[in-house]
């Protein structure tokens, strides 16, 4: 595999914005994101529930249900093309073929009256023309390949005769049948126990590095982007508040919301006596922002100015980015801490 290959970038994300209307307003769940990813790399997007994380996920796969939905500007541009200004048809031909999406709930996720067979080959029947007997025999090796035991057997089993773990895996095995050079992972791990969840990652880590396939993965948990990616985008309130190669924002957030969320996250050493952190208040109303930076109000470092103006992104260095007026200030101390 070439230099010019391995760096290649597949996605470009340009200032997308998608709002929703509702009854309660214009909801701004994705406002202003941007990111690249190259071939090969896994991006984090993690924060808490509500922040766009999912949001931005189907407005990449261009699955906002309009109405109530609507992607209202930027630029996705997947392998060199913007998938906003391709017709939903030509789209169709990309997603599921070229780019794919684990979703959170496998069970929701797999129609109950359908065999795993008919899922599964249903796919590359549609984008790789293949013949009835060769999108089965396609399918029985994805399902050996996410380690399904006696695939060529279970396949013609349904979906409720296999358990949380192993639907997640014949979703996956779904979403890999077309070797993908985008895979989006959303919550791929959600009600899954702590073993599953172990296999699963190791299972997308494994198919990434055979397949030289890009990942965006999409998690709230900071334990699971911590071993499995190469750089963090950290989202609130619909924007990317901190973006870092991962072992940078671990070491030297640059972020007060970034700093808030790692201080949640338990340690080994905790004083069992003592309350675990958690951060101030709620989230805001996207459908009612404050004036400023949203995160003002559960800030630690707040001041009058984050309650007046919204911060603009400060450029820690090339590849260390941040959404706050005291960005510099709030990296120093982490890196003296």
């Amino acid at each position: 595999m070439t230099e010019n290959l391995v760096n290649r970038t597949v996605l470009s994300v340009s200032d997308l914005r998608t709002y929703f209307q509702t009854g309660g307003g214009v909801v701004k769940a994705v406002d202003g994101v941007s990111f690249e990813l190259k071939r090969g790399e896994t991006l984090g997007i993690v924060g808490e529930s509500g922040s766009g994380k999912t949001a931005t996920g189907l407005s990449l796969m261009r699955l906002i249900q309009e109405p109530p939905g609507k992607i209202v500007s930027g630029k996705i541009v997947f392998a060199g093309t913007d998938v906003l200004e391709l017709p939903i048809d030509e789209v169709r031909k990309i997603r599921g073929k070229r780019m794919a999406m684990i979703f959170q709930d496998p069970m929701t996720s797999l129609n109950p009256f359908l065999t795993i067979s008919r899922q599964l080959t249903e796919i590359t029947r549609l984008h790789l023309g293949h013949s009835r007997g060769n999108a089965r025999s396609h399918a029985v090796k994805m399902l050996e390949m996410v380690g399904i035991p006696d695939a060529g057997v279970r396949i013609d089993g349904y979906p409720h005769k296999f358990s949380g773990g192993m639907r997640q895996r014949v979703i996956i095995a779904t979403a890999l049948s077309c070797d993908p050079e985008l895979l989006i992972a959303d919550e791929p791990t959600t009600a899954l126990d702590v073993t599953i969840q172990a296999q699963i990652l190791e299972l997308i880590k494994d198919v990434k590095t055979r397949m030289g396939t890009s990942v965006i993965l999409i998690t709230h948990d900071l334990g699971v982007v911590a071993g499995m990616t190469d750089k963090i985008a950290v989202m609130y309130a619909g924007r990317i508040f901190e973006q870092a190669p991962t072992l940078d924002l671990f070491r030297s957030p640059a972020n007060p919301y970034t700093k808030s969320l790692l201080c949640s996250v338990p340690k080994i050493d905790h004083d069992r006596q003592a309350p675990l952190y958690q951060i101030p208040g709620l989230p805001p109303d996207l459908a009612n922002l404050p004036s400023g930076c949203p995160f003002a109000g559960r800030c630690y470092r707040a001041e009058d100015i984050c309650r007046r103006e919204i911060p603009p992104y400060i450029k820690i260095n090339e590849n260390h980015f941040s959404l706050c007026h005291f960005a510099n200030e709030v990296y120093q101390e982490s890196v003296m801490n």
